[in-house]
C-alpha cells in the first residue's frame, strides 16, 4: 500500500475527482472481420476503423498545456493507426487528424488500412498511438481481435462455424455500394435522431431477433443466430434510435430471395423489408434513407426485384473503450496500458473478504480503490488483480446507524495518481434487526460501542453483496 502521507494526498485528489470527474475516453469502433488483399489490389477495411475522443478531461488537459505557453498548436490531438505487426515505425501507419463534432467529440477514421496476402495470420489487432501536437505521447490503445477472411462465403453457412455467423444482440454495420464502386460507399448512420446514409461516418447497430408471433407493440427479443426470413430490429448503439420491425432477406443478383432460410454470414448482401408492408424495403437515396417498393417477379414468385440502394452489405462490429483521468496527477508517462475491467468475483466475508478484479492490461503499479478508500492490492497477472475489501466503517463515522446499502464506485489508480474509472460499483448491504425509523433508546449502555462493533463484525462477515453494473 502507499505510505500514509502519499495516501492522504492521493485520497484528497480522488475525492475531488469523484465530485467532478474529468475523464478522457478513447473509443475505437471497427469491423469484426477483415477481407485480405491479394497482389497489388488493396482491399481497405470496410467500414473503416473509427476513433472518438470524448469527456471533459480532454479540454482540461489542453488548457493545462496552453497555460504553459506552448501556443494553440501544442495541444491538438493527433494519432497513428496500424496493424499490430507493423512495428514502431510511424511511416507504416495511417495518420489520423481529429475534427471536433457538434457534440464536442473528436472524430477520425483510418480509411486506407488493409492486410496483404503476405501476412499469414488468421487474427490481428489494430494499434492506435495518440499524441499531443507538441510531441507529448498520450498512450497506445489496441482494438479487439479481428478475424481475417479471404472473401465472403457463398456457401450455405453452418452454425458450427460461429465465427462467421451473426447472433441476436450482436452489433453490426450496414453499407451500400452503388454499382460495386468503392467511391460510392455509403454507411447507414444516425444524425439528429434520423437515419441517414453517410459517406464519412458509420454507426454500430444492435441487431435483435424478434418473436414474430407477438404483437408489434410488444416486440419481445429472442436469443439465437440470425437467419434469413427472420424478423429483426436495428437499434443504434449510440443514440438508441430504432427502425420499425424488418424482415431480413438474402440478396442474389439484385433479387430479394423470399424462400431462403439459412444463417446470415459476414459480408453477405441482404435487404430489409418492412414487416407488414407491400414489398417496401429500406433504401438509400444519396444521403437520405427512404422506402423502396420492390417489383414482383411473375415467373418466380419467391423473388422480388430491388434497386441498388436497397442492397446492403452486413458485417459484425466491435467496440472497445478506454477511460482515464490525468487531471489531478502530474503524469509524465503515457497513460497506457489502460486497464479494462471485465468481471468481479467476491470470496469470503467480513475481515477476510477478497475481491478478484478480472480483465485486461493489468500491471503491478495499479491499486484498487473503493470510492476514496484504497484497498490492499496484489497483482496476480495481466488479467487479474486481487484486493482486500475495505471495512464499511472506512466510508464514514455514521456507519453504525445506516439502514440502507452503501454503493461505492470501483477505480483503478496508478502509482503516479492517474485514475482509471470503470462502470463497476461495489455495494455493502448490512442486515440489521432494527426497523428503519425506529427510535433509539435514551438509556444506551456505556459499552454500546463494543456491542455495536461486535454486531457489525458479525453481519459484515456474512452479508457482503456484490453488484456489477455495466
Amino acid at each position: 500500500r502507499s505510505n500514509p502521507y502519499q495516501a492522504s494526498l492521493l485520497q484528497d485528489s480522488v475525492r475531488r475527482y469523484l465530485q467532478l470527474p474529468a475523464d478522457q475516453t478513447v473509443l475505437i469502433l471497427h469491423a469484426k472481420v477483415a477481407q485480405k488483399s491479394y497482389g497489388n489490389e488493396k482491399r481497405f477495411f470496410c467500414p473503416p476503423p473509427c476513433v472518438y475522443l470524448s469527456g471533459p478531461g480532454w479540454k482540461l488537459k489542453q488548457e493545462q498545456i496552453k497555460a504553459r505557453g506552448l501556443g494553440e498548436a501544442g495541444f491538438r490531438v493527433c494519432g497513428y493507426m496500424g496493424l499490430d505487426s507493423m512495428g514502431s515505425s510511424l511511416m507504416e501507419t495511417q495518420k489520423l487528424s481529429f475534427e471536433e463534432q457538434p457534440d464536442a467529440k473528436g472524430f477520425s477514421c483510418a480509411k486506407a488500412l488493409y492486410i496483404s496476402d503476405t501476412d499469414k495470420r488468421k487474427h490481428f489487432r489494430l494499434v492506435l498511438k495518440l499524441f499531443f501536437s507538441n510531441g507529448q505521447e498520450i498512450g497506445t490503445f489496441h482494438s479487439k481481435l479481428i478475424k481475417v477472411i479471404s472473401k465472403p462465403s457463398q456457401k450455405k453457412q453452418s452454425l458450427k462455424n460461429t465465427d462467421l455467423c451473426i447472433s441476436s444482440g450482436s452489433k453490426v454495420s450496414l453499407f451500400n455500394r452503388l454499382r460495386s464502386q468503392t467511391v460510392s460507399t455509403r454507411y447507414l448512420s444516425v444524425e439528429g435522431g434520423a437515419f441517414i446514409a453517410s459517406a464519412r461516418q458509420w454507426a454500430a447497430f444492435t441487431l435483435h431477433l424478434a418473436d414474430e408471433r407477438c404483437p408489434r407493440s410488444e416486440f419481445p427479443l429472442r436469443e439465437g443466430y440470425i437467419r434469413y426470413g427472420s424478423v429483426v430490429q436495428l437499434v443504434c448503439t449510440a443514440s438508441g434510435v430504432t427502425l420499425p420491425p424488418l424482415i431480413i432477406r438474402k440478396v442474389m443478383k439484385q433479387y430479394a430471395m423470399l424462400d431462403v432460410d439459412e444463417p446470415i454470414s459476414q459480408l453477405h448482401k441482404c435487404a430489409f423489408q418492412f414487416q407488414g408492408s407491400d414489398r417496401m424495403y429500406l433504401c438509400l437515396s444519396t444521403d437520405k434513407v427512404i422506402q423502396f417498393q420492390a417489383s414482383p417477379c411473375p415467373k418466380e414468385p419467391n423473388r422480388e426485384l430491388l434497386n441498388d440502394g436497397s442492397c446492403w452489405t452486413i458485417i459484425s462490429t466491435e467496440t472497445v473503450e478506454y477511460t482515464f483521468s490525468e487531471s489531478l496527477a502530474c503524469v509524465r508517462e503515457p497513460v497506457s496500458p489502460v486497464p479494462l475491467i471485465a468481471a468481479l468475483q467476491l470470496t469470503g466475508g467480513g475481515d477476510v473478504a477478497m475481491l478478484e478484479v478480472q480483465g485486461e492490461y493489468f500491471h503491478a503499479h495499479l491499486k484498487v480503490w473503493f470510492g476514496d478508500v484504497e484497498a490492499e492490492t496484489m497483482y496476480r497477472s495481466p488479467k487479474s488483480l486481487v484486493c482486500v475489501v475495505p471495512d464499511v466503517s472506512a466510508f464514514g463515522s455514521d456507519w453504525r446507524w445506516l439502514r440502507y446499502p452503501i454503493t461505492v464506485p470501483l477505480l483503478l489508480i496508478r502509482d503516479d495518481g492517474l485514475i482509471y474509472s470503470s462502470s463497476f460499483t461495489f455495494t455493502y448491504t448490512p442486515e440489521q434487526s432494527c426497523i428503519p425509523g425506529q427510535q433509539v433508546l435514551s438509556d444506551v449502555p456505556q459499552d454500546s460501542d463494543k456491542l455495536l462493533d461486535s454486531i457489525h463484525q458479525e453481519f459484515t462477515r456474512t452479508n457482503f453483496h456484490l453488484f456489477m453494473q455495466t
